[in-house]
């Protein structure tokens, strides 16, 4: 009798730690609408049906996708990448996402538990029952936990984690900012600022166009307070930014200092002993195996772990690095916590649990308030002039450590300015609105490293926006889809001498010169300034900015060798040099192909790869673009378009359904109306 009892307590206890399935989802209680473009409406009664629904709803449209996201938690990525993904088993090990998991998962609210429990059981029975879609037969099942810690890795590789790696895996302490400007669009404007009197959203990230980054559209809705549409990507439970009843927000990459590297001082008599302090500190050390695809045998690593954080040894000694990301588990609990607010108190509060540890927030809603945040978990250092945060800093002192961050009201932010908008383009915090009322530089610190620099799209953004008059919905979405520069160029390196070449001093390549100069800047798909461009831009990446160029004027010389490049290229893979750069540049969807227009930091902007014959296509810009209108006493009027469709797997007619009218600029309507949701359903369904 004591045994069984003894037994009931054991089975008691583990069904009910965190993140054990406590209820089975009845999958007939959860309705999947499609609608005309197939992007999924999730209806249940709880919050965790919905996810539930949501897990099935994605993994019928990428489900490749989503298992990437699995694979590091499960040290599966080289197991099913190979080589290259032997990188993220190491990572995820090193900076010790699974530990962290453990050790925080009772910080996590009680209703994201129930949350990211049904979307794990959506996932797993997915899984169960499309066996030949499986990447790996140990994938699945994936438990909570292993989720999560899989959400704790993204982020921390989206903070930079992956670069630090780089550096000190190559030995290199300078690091040539970024030339390409991928980055993202967001804007918010007043109702008191719009000609209509709504308050208008802008929610732009521009991500890749496939894959776990790319943008997945869909609306969930229950009847425990979520209602929300937007995009989300591989593996997100909720909604990660887009609009609800109330209010809305968008995200765009910020560049602010969110992580150090320290190199720590070796003990010469003990090669794994590192100096705090004055005294001599273990580094603690553990072998990791990896299953790496097309090598028999394990391959064994050691990773290393001092008091700042994971650790790395190159020929230089043992370096280490320190960043919030990998310090907290919450991110998806917060954003869940985003989706349910009604108003910007809830939501402020919502970020007040600072889990989320990048990325600028901006948001509006239907109660008249704008609002923008350059959010990150931002480090309290020791500001001595002794210590250039900027580069590599001592790994020997408790005055490096650094253990706390900077509150939430500390951090760079705008709420209701007299101009009546806010935007961000990924530029500095301080540019965020009329110049009557940025922000002040000098009062946050310096050793933040918060950005201060303006991009091509920032100063176009300015151009456009109307600031004495009010703004009308159609100007809004014009500015969006601008394909324009700004009078004066932004890039890293400065074109001058590339326009001013004269054309008589080189017959050899005066039509280029000559169709060049009279470039009116313009990124149309029909431009041959425009193809001329983007052949320079790609040239200029490789020659300079891979070397590790510092941001100068290009000389003469450079600009006649930029024109040669580009004259070359174009007759050895055309046959000719009269392009345009929808020849040259395309939208590649399957077997199909589009002439595309657009390049890096336009508001409407393209990045690419080679392709085929000299052909570039792309590989990211847009992404998912929303537009969001809020009137006081009605749900959002909601304009949406993703750059192919809502399905990943070819031959699904939502595979490229919303590329015209990407190209042409068009949207489609989206609502968060049930009834109405139901009255255009295209199919209804249960996810089984």
């Amino acid at each position: 009798m004591q045994m069984k009892n003894i037994s009931l307590i054991l089975l008691s206890l583990l069904f009910f730690q965190p993140g054990f399935s406590q209820t089975t989802i009845d999958p007939s209680k959860i309705e999947i609408v499609r609608d005309s473009f197939g992007v999924p409406h999730i209806f249940a009664k709880t919050d965790a049906e919905v996810s539930y629904g949501l897990a099935w709803a994605e993994a019928e449209d990428d489900f490749q996708s989503m298992q990437e996201v699995i694979l590091p938690a499960k040290n599966l990525m080289a197991s099913v990448q190979g080589k290259k993904g032997a990188a993220g088993d190491y990572a995820f090990a090193l900076f010790r996402c699974r530990e962290i998991t453990e050790e925080k998962w009772n910080t996590l609210s009680p209703g994201f538990l129930k949350l990211i429990d049904g979307y794990v059981q959506g996932l797993n029975r997915y899984a169960k029952k499309h066996p030949e879609e499986v990447l790996h037969k140990k994938i699945f099942p994936v438990t909570a936990k292993e989720y999560v810690s899989s959400s704790v890795f993204a982020l921390t590789i989206f903070n930079g984690a992956d670069k630090a790696l780089f550096r000190i895996f190559n030995n290199t302490e300078w690091e040539a900012p970024e030339l390409n400007k991928k980055g993202s669009n967001s804007a918010a404007v007043s109702d008191l600022k719009t000609t209509t009197g709504e308050a208008f959203l802008l929610i732009n990230a521009h991500q890749p166009n496939t894959g776990p980054q790319s943008f997945y559209e869909a609306h969930i809705c229950s009847e425990e307070g979520l209602n929300v549409l937007g995009g989300l990507l591989a593996g997100g439970p909720c909604i990660l930014h887009g609009v609800n009843e109330n209010l809305g927000w968008a995200h765009t990459v910020n560049q602010c200092d969110r992580l150090d590297e320290f190199q720590l001082e070796m003990n010469p008599a003990n090669p794994l002993q590192y100096k705090f302090n004055g005294q001599w500190v273990d580094l603690e050390v553990k072998t990791i195996k990896l299953k790496i695809k097309g090598i028999p045998l394990t391959v064994k690593r050691k990773i290393y772990w001092s008091k700042y954080g994971a650790t790395m040894k190159n020929n230089q000694g043992f370096f280490s690095m320190r960043l919030g990301a990998n310090m907290r588990i919450g991110v998806l609990d917060q954003w869940y916590q985003m989706n349910k607010a009604k108003n910007f108190t809830e939501f402020y509060q919502a970020l007040s649990r600072q889990e989320l540890s990048m990325f600028n927030i901006m948001y509006a809603d239907r109660y008249d308030t704008i609002f923008y945040l350059n959010n990150a978990l931002m480090p309290v250092r020791d500001p001595s002039p002794e210590y250039n945060w900027k580069k590599t800093v001592p790994g020997n002192t408790s005055k490096t450590l650094w253990t706390q961050f900077r509150g939430i009201k500390e951090l760079p932010q705008y709420v209701n300015p007299k101009s009546g908008f806010l935007f961000n383009t990924n530029h500095s915090p301080f540019l965020a609105t009329a110049p009557a009322d940025d922000l002040d530089p000098a009062s946050f610190a310096k050793t933040d490293g918060w950005e201060e620099y303006q991009l091509n799209r920032s100063v176009r953004f300015m151009e456009l926006f109307p600031q004495k008059e009010k703004i009308s919905y159609e100007k809004f979405k014009q500015i969006k889809f601008d394909k324009q520069l700004p009078a004066r160029l932004q890039y890293f390196y400065n074109l001058d001498s590339i326009f001013s070449l004269n054309e008589n001093d080189y017959p050899a390549l005066a039509p280029l010169i000559v169709t060049f100069k009279a470039w009116d800047k313009r990124g149309d798909a029909d431009s041959k300034g425009a193809a001329i461009f983007l052949l320079m831009y790609e040239y200029l990446k490789q020659t300079l900015h891979a070397n590790g160029q510092a941001a100068r004027l290009i000389t003469k010389q450079e600009a006649i060798e930029t024109f040669t490049h580009v004259k070359t290229y174009m007759e050895t893979n055309f046959g000719r040099t009269d392009l345009v750069l929808g020849d040259i540049q395309k939208l590649v969807r399957g077997d199909k192909t589009w002439p595309l227009g657009g390049f890096p930091d336009l508001l409407s902007p393209q990045w690419t790869e080679p392709w085929a014959n000299g052909i570039l296509k792309s590989i990211g810009g847009d992404g998912l673009i929303m537009f969001v209108r809020f009137q006081k006493n009605e749900l959002p009027k909601i304009e949406s378009i993703n750059m192919y469709g809502a399905s990943a797997k070819p031959g699904n007619k939502h595979f490229d359904d919303q590329v015209e009218m990407y190209l042409h600029q068009k949207t489609k309507t989206m609502t968060l109306d049930k009834a109405t949701v139901y009255k255009n359903a295209e199919r209804i369904y249960h996810p089984e």
